[in-house]
């Protein structure tokens, strides 16, 4: 695997951030990718909100990888399948490129299962990027009616992870 280039005026490019009135700072050039935060919370915990769609909605990209390191679980199978959405549900989807995490590490219980009732702005899942983890927090309540990916599995930016049945 080849080193991502960095970009030449990376330096300056930190040191205008750090003067600069920005909360935080994504950088994304060919392979490298750098996420700059001023948010302490963020250095520890990052979480990305959850984008949230209608089943048909076409997906929005959203990226913020940064989060403390965890070794990757087994695979495990999808609860169901695309096909399986119920009519109505809503659709989260994942916020970024990277591996889908049902749990915090390995061996632990998976942060929701099918049929559970979630909160806004409970974690649903972990999205890792280059050995950066991500929580993915919803933006609604509801019940968990499937989950669309399998533990382990590479997912894309837009892609569904979760169907939930808003209420």
């Amino acid at each position: 695997m080849r080193e991502p280039e960095l970009p030449e005026n990376l330096p300056t490019l930190l040191q205008e951030f750090e003067k600069s009135g920005l909360r935080e700072l994504h950088i994304r050039k060919g392979d490298f990718e750098l996420h700059l935060s001023h948010d302490v919370n963020t250095a520890s915990v990052a979480s990305a909100s959850s984008r949230v769609a209608p089943a048909a909605a076409a997906p929005v990209p959203q990226a913020a990888p940064v989060s403390p390191a965890a070794s990757p679980a087994p695979a495990a199978p999808a609860s169901a399948s695309a096909a399986s959405i119920p009519d109505g549900a809503t659709v989260i989807e994942a916020p970024n490129l990277g591996t889908f995490y049902r749990s915090p590490k390995p061996g632990a219980p998976p942060y929701v299962e099918v049929g559970q009732a979630i909160k806004a702005g409970q974690d649903l899942c972990l999205i890792e990027v280059m050995k950066l983890f991500t929580a993915l927090r919803s933006e609604i309540s509801g019940k968990v009616v499937a989950v669309l990916v399998e533990d382990g599995a590479m997912v894309e930016s837009g892609q569904p992870l979760f169907a939930v049945e808003e209420g």
